[in-house]
């Protein structure tokens, strides 16, 4: 008997471990159960009279009316894989990246999606794209991942990077070819030759960065881990941190109109403005939104933000109400 008991045990735990380490699709679930406000988002992107979102299980939503009112998007493939970020192609096609190296491509604003490249065998995350104007797109992500593609995203080719397999998080940059990129451990790398070339730059910070934004040809801006913003007036050659007096993890952005500066959000519904020149306006907190991870201004002055409990009209809905 106790030979008996000794067996059935060992064979609950086998069956417990098979159970947790064997992939497991989502349960179904109807569209309509699928509330917007209790879905996490990762990115969002304004295209003149359409919002796109991107976010968990492969949500991507699409409001016409500014926010107002939420549709899904046809996916295909849906793989229910966690989209991260989005970008925008000069011919208006989309582009969406993901955990398992997903890519999708849309060629009719959002409405669809169809699937470009994913690798359910390394299966790990891709955590930004970035379009370098024209038909040449990066993408990037954890572990060093880093791939390029000079056809809107059709095919991608892996690029070379000297990072020790950091994850990388966040980039910009613009035609001058003047680009950087940011990751774990204050990483942080830039190019002036369109990619071509990349230097590390000194370390001014030991913790994680989430995303860089140029505001200038010279003047840049990163932030991350516990509410840190560094501005550099040099292209990165020194960096001044600005105090914004929390520590709350930075995760998104959003740059203001006709010069008005940077938005950038973050956990604890936190969000932190800057004006033009890098300077602190105003470090303030909405209520009861959790973590952000993104911003978008609709029109001129209408802000909308997205996290972990969806998407929601910013403060009174105008970029002037931030800095106050």
């Amino acid at each position: 008997m106790r030979a008996m008991i000794g067996y059935l045990v060992c064979l609950i735990v086998a069956v417990t471990i098979a159970f947790t380490f064997t992939p497991h699709k989502p349960a179904d679930v109807a569209p309509a159960e699928l509330r917007t406000d209790r879905l996490q988002i990762n990115g969002m992107l304004y295209l003149d009279k359409r919002v796109v979102a991107v976010g968990e299980r492969g949500t991507i939503l699409l409001s016409d009316d500014q926010g107002v009112s939420w549709q899904s998007a046809k996916v295909e493939p849906q793989r229910d894989l966690t989209l991260t970020a989005l970008v925008a192609l000069a011919d208006k096609s989309l582009l969406a990246v993901g955990h398992d190296g997903w890519i999708l491509r849309s060629e009719d604003e959002g409405s669809s999606w169809r699937e470009v490249r994913h690798d359910s065998e390394v299966a790990e995350p891709l955590l930004g794209v970035w379009n370098a104007g024209g038909t040449e797109v990066l993408a990037f992500g954890s572990f060093g991942k880093f791939y390029q593609s000079l056809d809107g995203g059709l095919t991608w080719q892996p690029g070379e990077l000297e990072v020790d397999s950091a994850h990388l998080n966040g980039m910009d940059g613009a035609s001058d070819g003047r680009r950087m990129l940011v990751g774990e451990q204050g990483l942080v790398m830039r190019s002036d030759d369109g990619g071509r070339h990349w230097q590390k730059l000194e370390p001014f910070y030991n913790g994680s960065l989430f995303g860089v934004v140029r505001l200038t040809p010279d003047r840049w801006v990163t932030y991350g881990m516990r509410g840190h913003v560094f501005v550099s007036q040099d292209f990165g050659r020194s960096w001044k941190q600005v105090p914004v007096g929390n520590q709350s993890p930075l995760y998104g952005h959003a740059v203001l109109p006709n010069g008005g500066g940077l938005l950038i959000v973050g956990a604890g519904s936190s969000m932190v403005r800057l004006d033009a020149q890098g300077h602190l306006v105003s470090a303030t907190r909405l209520a009861g939104l959790g973590t952000l991870t993104s911003a978008v201004l609709v029109g001129s002055q209408r802000l909308l933000v997205g996290g972990e409990r969806g998407v929601f009209q910013g403060t009174d809905g105008s970029v002037a109400a931030l800095g106050q």
